[in-house]
């Protein structure tokens, strides 16, 4: 689908952005606050169009214009340290605004901004000025190469460094993902465990249960036993005290007594 007028703005003004946010600003440089606000209300209005890009597309352009935020409100930090650690959080695009960029803007800005804070920080610590130590190896530079070797070996240096980015975040990556998986693993490993002790316990419970009452009937049927035995044990006491009466009685009947 062809691109909107207003996509097309969009795009044009970001670039200009990225643009001015890898250039050396005034600290009273209002352009690019304005830019990236106007940035904003493009990108919503973008998104309330029938004819809007695809969801990936537009989820590029809100990274870029949220990085693009970040980077001035990381700017604004007063301390380095702050910048330095505001600037790790920051996520720059990952495709180029432009057919003519070789690496998205966004990431070369954001490499940019580290060694700035970098800069500033190492200056701190060793007491010295960053910006005449940056313009005296700018000249120094520039007097020992020309203009278009030094552009040519900072591409280079750029293409290194961003591809050690990028291998350093894939190996990261992969790091998370088999933490995550042996967490899952674990996790599902626990749960057979715990399943199987419930089972179990549950099996022990009602086998208890079974003797129990098993237990029970066979106490009563030996109660019941018992009771019967007493009496028959005693019938028989009777009858035989009873037969052993009518034998002396008929003993004594039938044999009288000598004179």
């Amino acid at each position: 689908m062809a691109a909107t007028r207003l996509e097309l703005n969009l795009m044009r003004l970001l670039s200009r952005c990225e643009a001015l946010a890898a250039e050396r600003r005034d600290p009273e440089e209002w352009r690019l606050e304005k830019y990236v606000a106007a940035l904003e209300d493009m990108l919503r209005e973008l998104k309330k169009q029938s004819s809007k890009p695809a969801p990936e597309l537009l989820n590029e352009y809100s990274r870029k214009v949220d990085f693009l935020k970040g980077l001035l409100e990381a700017e604004k930090l007063s301390s380095s340290t702050e910048k330095a650690l505001a600037n790790q959080f920051l996520a720059p695009g990952r495709t180029p605004t432009t057919t003519k960029e070789r690496t998205p803007a966004t990431k070369t800005v954001h490499l940019q901004a580290k060694a700035r804070c970098t800069g500033k920080m190492r200056s701190e610590l060793l007491g010295t000025d960053p910006l005449a130590i940056d313009d005296s190896e700018e000249l120094n530079i520039r007097k020992r190469k020309g203009l278009v070797s030094d552009e040519k070996q900072s591409a280079v240096e750029l293409d290194a460094m961003l591809q050690h980015h990028q291998d350093m975040q894939e190996k990261l990556a992969e790091e998370m993902l088999s933490l995550a998986r042996s967490l899952k693993n674990n996790t599902l490993a626990a749960q057979n465990v715990i399943k199987q002790d419930n089972q179990t316990l549950s099996h022990s419970l009602r086998m208890a249960d079974q003797n129990f009452e098993k237990l029970k009937d066979e106490s009563d049927r030996l109660e019941q036993h018992a009771k019967k035995s007493v009496n028959w044990l005693l019938w028989i006491m009777l009858i035989v005290v009873c037969f052993i009466f009518i034998s002396m009685i008929l003993f004594i009947r039938i044999f009288p007594k000598l004179k």
